[in-house]
């Protein structure tokens, strides 16, 4: 059994890694596409960040000389991510806590809370409106609370069967996968925490129950949850009843292997990080596979036992120097990399430019702070 299924993964990896295409762009070089001409590119791979030189760059000479050379602090473990006002977040299981970079000021820093706060196995994080970090912790066996300046506000749980691995924030709730459990819990987001609900049923012999719920993502009328253990994505209504489910186990075209992170973009279409087929599928809103991108890492663009994907509509400007001047740039997608050279790999998805296009520009840097190559 085991060797079929060797032999399974290893066929669905050649099926899926074909779709990776390198071209010359438009008087920018070689650029990796998705999916390969004649068909209409819709996603490129905009650039990668492994470490800390990757934002702020080489240090000057002089400085070098006098403060002596600054560490290169890479990214070792990442699972989850976000991304909020000019910062992306990255939970580093290795560091027990989280790297935050800076794309207004080029600054890469390790967020490490101790006290109240310790992090133990910071799986996913999120951040609400307000900027709090809420950090599912499954080792701590909490969701762990910061406010907009990383100081420690509280944590809740439950005391028993609780393995939190990944938390949602909409509509003054938050929503989390309890792996033990086998349920999504629904919590108040106000002082106090209170669960208010829990979904679905746990019956191990319903297909529409859950078996192992990971990873979330809420939009404003559907739960869409990762059975890690059912390879496939259920979706339920903001009540816990069954709506549908995406995917199931194979090689195959939209079948799952080890699906993981999921993200839903403005136009309804899902997002699944396939850790086993090392990919991300896309899925209209009716669940017809759309296209897929990434593929066994063999160069940039490529992915690395995937975990994390998500969506970013606000901070274009700090990458549009990276997409290729034949397109334009409708959003950002990060991928999360547990093991390779690029630990977040961006993406942009991309359509073809009208003449004329304008090229957008990043948000005013912080007074004081210095270019760096990166953003």
């Amino acid at each position: 059994m085991a060797f079929r299924t060797l032999v399974l993964l290893l066929f669905a990896t050649l099926v899926f890694s074909c779709t990776r295409n390198i071209t010359s762009g438009t008087g920018s070089g070689d650029i990796v596409i998705f999916p390969s001409p004649p068909d209409t590119a819709r996603i490129q791979y905009v650039t990668r960040i492994s470490s800390s030189k990757d934002v702020t760059g080489n240090q000057k000479s002089f400085a070098k000389f006098i403060f002596g050379e600054n560490p290169d602090l890479p990214i070792n473990k990442p699972y989850g991510i976000a991304v909020h006002k000019g910062k992306i977040w990255v939970c580093d299981t290795f560091i027990h806590g989280l790297v935050v970079v800076d794309m207004a000021t080029n600054t890469f820093t390790q967020f490490i809370p101790t006290g109240k706060g310790e992090l133990k196995v910071p799986v996913n994080c999120f951040i609400d409106d307000r900027g709090y970090l809420f950090v599912a912790d499954s080792d701590r066996k909490q969701i762990v609370v910061f406010d907009e300046n990383g100081k420690y506000v509280s944590c809740f749980g439950e005391a028993e069967n609780f393995k939190p691995v990944d938390v949602f924030v909409k509509d003054n709730k938050i929503w989390v996968t309890n792996l033990l459990g086998h349920q999504i819990y629904v919590y108040s987001n106000d002082s106090a925490k209170e669960l208010l609900n829990s979904f679905p049923a746990v019956n191990k012999d319903n297909p529409q129950s859950l078996f192992s719920p990971t990873n979330i993502y809420v939009t404003d009328n559907k739960v869409y949850v990762t059975d890690f253990g059912d390879f496939k994505i259920k979706t339920y209504s903001h009540d816990g009843e069954f709506i549908s489910s995406v995917g199931s186990y194979g090689q195959g075209i939209g079948q799952f292997s080890r699906p993981k992170g999921i993200a839903v973009d403005r136009d309804t279409n899902l997002y699944v990080v396939d850790a086993g087929f090392e990919n991300t599928q896309i899925f209209s809103s009716e669940g017809k596979l759309l296209m897929f991108f990434g593929g066994n890492y063999k160069g940039p663009g490529d992915m690395w036992l995937p975990a994390k994907v998500t969506l970013d509509y606000d901070n274009l400007g700090y990458f549009e120097k990276y997409v290729d001047p034949s397109f334009n740039l409708k959003y950002l997608i990060f991928v999360t990399n547990q093991f390779g050279p690029d630990k977040i790999t961006i993406y942009g998805a991309v359509e073809p430019a009208k003449i004329g296009k304008k090229v957008s520009t990043p948000p005013k840097r912080k007074k004081g702070s210095q270019q760096a190559p990166m953003f």
